[in-house]
């Protein structure tokens, strides 16, 4: 990948979407994690205004000191970056006393975890709307288009997605020319949903090279039993995740009423 051209390509994008929606920047969640650090960046180097918002709910100690410290940095390089700090943990402990948690142990696990990222959606759609700025995506091309590893109507809710064509390789590319934290390129990739410090690759099972190997080989048209040993476990879980996650992927289904039922 020809980084150093792709930075800048993405840099006049979000300018040139932002000119046409007529806004003046930009409002985007930062996690402490490369993905929202690279976009973030994106974002600021097209001069245009940029709200960054952390908004931990009982959240991991190393991500927020991770998130602060790429923010710090961002503010002192650009003069258009602003942040502020939403503590959602009193209204998600105040949502969770109102529900019913009567149900399997994992069931409200995840349950849970995608409501602290509509929370978030919240917050980040309510600060765009005071703005008048357009909520910047932080999903990596696999994320979006492969294992659908996000919460639809939560991180997925966004008005445009900057990186959403990069592998997560290839945005680790970009995060070492922008010179991101070495805490954070060097931090496992966390989704931070859960409260702890759990990482992507505990939870699916696999780590991100092996799902872009699994990736390329589903375009490339092959199939499990092309593969034996971790190759096929791997296969088999991108497979699993992207079969299972297409209603995120897809659109949203629409029933289309017969014109003869219409008039």
């Amino acid at each position: 990948m020809k980084t150093n051209q792709v930075i800048p390509f993405i840099v006049e994008w979000l300018k040139t979407y932002a000119k046409n929606s007529k806004v003046n920047g930009f409002v985007i969640g930062v996690s402490g994690g490369v993905d929202s650090a690279v976009t973030s960046t994106l974002c600021a180097m097209t001069g245009l205004k940029v709200m960054c918002l952390e908004m931990p709910i009982h959240q991991s100690e190393s991500h927020v000191s991770r998130a602060q410290e790429h923010i710090n940095q961002l503010k002192k390089k650009f003069q258009n970056v602003q942040s502020n700090q939403i503590n959602l943990t009193p209204v998600f402990d105040s949502f969770k006393g109102e529900i019913d948690l009567q149900q399997p142990e994992k069931s409200v696990d995840m349950a849970l975890a995608n409501s602290r990222a509509r929370l978030r959606m919240t917050t980040l759609y309510y600060y765009a709307g005071l703005l008048g700025r357009l909520v910047a995506g932080t999903g990596n091309k696999v994320e979006d288009f492969g294992i659908g590893f996000y919460t639809k109507y939560g991180d997925g809710g966004v008005d445009l997605s900057p990186i959403a064509d990069l592998l997560k390789s290839e945005v680790y590319d970009l995060g070492s020319a922008l010179k991101i934290p070495k805490s954070i390129l060097n931090a496992d990739p966390s989704d931070g949903l859960f409260g702890d410090s759990r990482s992507d690759e505990e939870q699916i099972g696999a780590s991100y090279p092996e799902l872009e190997w699994a990736m390329k080989s589903v375009e490339d048209g092959k199939d499990i039993n092309d593969f034996k040993g971790r190759k096929r476990v791997v296969f088999e879980i991108y497979t699993r995740f992207n079969s299972v996650n297409k209603h995120k992927m897809n659109p949203i289904p629409v029933c289309e009423i017969p014109e003869n039922l219409k008039y």
